[in-house]
């Protein structure tokens, strides 16, 4: 599973450790001025005892975002609204779920794994090319053809379980599987607490407020005691 530590790679994880015996959660340090998100990361991998590995890709040495390059403001999402279909933001990363599913796609074949578990959404998200479904089944033939497990018949599936939910349907369907909601982080900003402005924080107020339930990770701090055991599923 791709595991980036915000709310719906947390609940992404929930659902692969649900279905699968044997998880291994894979998190991308690029560059990111949100680092926090690679310690939560770490924290819901534990949560799910799942063997965790961080692959450095350094996508600020070639820029064009807001999240790796630090002369690009991340915009306040109060100037559109998050999700609004206004155009493609600031913060949209050139090739990032591109190159991360290549990776992950490579890890997956190598340990012999029949599927990848990514978080993408495609309802209330940042207007962002690579969350699609277009981009999605592309990528799954692209990959069929390229990998070896696909030439013997066996191709490595991606599975997407939240692209067609709501941030709210993600936020019930977290409380519904114990996902440890108050370990993930969403804001572009990082630091110690989120800074309720950007379109990642946005998009969580509105669905946590659209659940009708708080979110548990604000005041939330690493350094208090949190419960990481977890059942890893039963269904293979």
């Amino acid at each position: 599973m791709v595991l980036s530590g915000g709310l719906d790679s947390t609940v992404c994880s929930a659902l692969a450790a649900r279905d699968c015996d044997d998880v291994a959660a894979i998190t991308f340090d690029y560059g990111q001025r949100h680092r926090v998100e690679l310690d939560r990361a770490a924290l819901v991998a534990q949560h799910y005892r799942a063997d965790h590995l961080v692959v450095r890709i350094d996508a600020s040495q070639w820029g064009g975002s807001a999240l790796t390059d630090e002369t690009i403001a991340v915009p306040d999402a109060s100037a559109a609204g998050p999700g609004d279909g206004g155009g493609i933001p600031a913060t949209y990363v050139p090739a990032r779920n591109l190159i991360f599913l290549s990776v992950a796609m490579g890890v997956a074949e190598a340990r012999d794994a029949d599927a990848v578990y990514l978080g993408v959404n495609a309802l209330d998200y940042s207007g962002y090319p690579d969350c699609r479904p277009e981009f999605v089944e592309s990528f799954r033939a692209t990959a069929a053809l390229a990998l070896k497990r696909g030439v013997e018949g066996r191709p490595v599936d991606i599975r997407t379980p939240l692209i067609d939910l709501s941030k709210a349907g993600i936020v019930r369907l977290g409380l519904e599987l114990d996902a440890p909601l108050h370990l993930s982080w969403s804001c572009y900003h990082g630091g110690v607490s989120p800074c309720g402005r950007c379109d990642a924080c946005a998009l969580r107020a509105k669905g946590f407020a659209e659940a009708g339930v708080p979110d548990p990770a604000l005041g939330f701090s690493p350094a208090e005691p949190a419960d990481h055991a977890a059942s890893t599923g039963q269904n293979g």
